[in-house]
């Protein structure tokens, strides 16, 4: 058990059976009354984010969950079956667990970390960075713009980003998928 004074980002607690990540917090001492606790806190399966405030010194129950590799290997079109790199044993996730936007950018082999608790696969995270191949995109007009300009382009895994007017169909590009932009081509 653990209460509000150790709330610190990225902790995992359980709320009525729901695992919750802490992404922000904030102490409040009002004038009159009691202290709070005012948090933002995202559901390790769903990724919905919900607002709670907890009492000064409220009591939760705080769940230790383990980060480790695991491989991306195909779907069935139902479920996704990711490689343990450890144990080698393989691991069925639904959609759910991995999340939609997530997919957007999921590639076969491609190495996440997987969140456990008791041995169990709970979600999937992908990298940061993702370097996918540009599969269509209009060609760029010389002297299109003054400024640098941008076009969508659609990635290998059906993600579309906005890229500048340079990308061609064809290169590869890194993508910071947590906020679907373009970074840089890749050589």
């Amino acid at each position: 058990m653990a209460d509000t004074s150790d709330f610190r980002n990225g902790m995992v607690i359980e709320l009525d059976g729901t695992l919750f990540s802490i992404t922000y917090f904030q102490h409040v001492k009002p004038g009159k009354g009691g202290a709070f606790v005012r948090t933002k806190l995202k559901d390790v399966m769903s990724g919905a984010v919900l607002d709670k405030t907890f009492r000064a010194g409220e009591k939760v129950r705080e769940v230790r969950l383990v980060r480790r590799p695991i491989q991306y290997s195909y779907t069935d079109g139902q479920l996704y079956y990711f490689m343990d790199m450890e144990t080698y044993e393989m691991i069925p996730l639904s959609a759910d667990a991995i999340g939609q936007e997530q997919l957007l950018y999921l590639q076969e082999n491609m190495v996440c970390e997987g969140l456990t608790r008791d041995d169990q696969v709970l979600s999937v995270e992908l990298p940061q960075f993702v370097e996918l191949e540009v599969v269509e995109t209009e060609p760029g007009v010389k002297g299109d713009t003054a400024q640098g300009g941008t076009k969508p382009a659609r990635l290998s895994t059906g993600a579309t980003v906005q890229v500048p007017l340079f990308v061609e169909q064809g290169e590869t590009i890194r993508v910071d998928r947590t906020i679907q932009k373009y970074l840089e081509r890749v050589t």
